[in-house]
């Protein structure tokens, strides 16, 4: 079964019908983790938006555990995670598209294993390529696809390396100026734990990113929310023609 992780600006899969609500219980939270299950011609299709319905839930608070374990609990294989970035890489301006293909981890306090005392051997997971090479292959595919139906020339990145910060603030111009120093092609607070966690459960993760503003410092003057909303409000209404794409090849 294919997952959709929805991130900022994406709350729902409405294209795809009307969903049947699901509450799974998990170890990690007291509370259910609420899922909405979709029945399409290609199969059954799950979506979690990670900050809930209302974008209440900080990018530090969100309990990538009990998301990951629900997902997996009701047959989960794979996962497309969206997720709105800052650009750091000239080419990563915002209302461009990334398939980041490495991770920097530069969050801290995040509960970011299911291994813990009590509960078996240790499993040290190969997190050498954190992202699925063949989840990614088609996923870029759809997102070409779409462009060319759409006549859409936005940018494309096939590659990069997203860095992961703590939030819910946004990074300082100095910051950012190291994490390009590190190879950081993009900027975003929720990557980590959720692809490591994914990668515990032996589910296929790949990830959609819409940059939705230059990363601090990287061009003159501040960054503004209602600058970051236009540009998510037109991005995120192509990242849905793209999930659909996606979805109707697997026919």
């Amino acid at each position: 079964m294919l997952a959709i992780i929805g991130g900022s600006g994406l709350y729902d899969l409405q294209e795809f019908g009307q969903p049947h609500l699901e509450s799974v219980a998990t170890d990690y939270a007291d509370s259910a983790v609420e899922l909405e299950l979709y029945n399409t011609p290609q199969g059954q299709v799950a979506f979690l938006p990670r900050h809930g319905k209302q974008h209440a839930v900080p990018p530090h608070l969100v309990n990538y555990r009990a998301n990951i374990a629900a997902l997996a609990t009701v047959g989960v294989t794979e996962i497309i995670a969206v997720n709105a970035v800052g650009g750091i890489d000239a080419h990563a301006a915002p209302g461009s598209l990334i398939l980041p293909t490495q991770i920097i981890d530069y969050s801290w306090g995040r509960a970011s294993t299911f291994c813990e005392e009590g509960q078996g051997e240790v499993v040290h997971v190969d997190f050498t390529n954190p992202f699925s090479v063949e989840l990614g292959r088609r996923l870029l595919a759809a997102v070409y696809q779409r462009a060319e139906l759409e006549e859409d020339s936005r940018t494309v990145l096939k590659h990069g390396t997203y860095g992961c910060t703590q939030g819910p603030r946004l990074e300082t111009a100095a910051e950012i100026l190291r994490m390009k120093q590190d190879g950081c092609d993009i900027v975003g607070m929720t990557g980590m734990p959720e692809t490591v966690l994914a990668r515990e459960k032996g589910i296929d993760y790949a990830m959609l990113a819409l940059s939705v503003n230059w990363a601090a410092g990287v061009v003159p003057g501040i960054i503004t929310m209602d600058e970051i909303r236009a540009v998510m409000e037109d991005g995120i209404g192509f990242v849905r023609k793209v999930l659909e794409t996606l979805l109707k090849a697997t026919e």
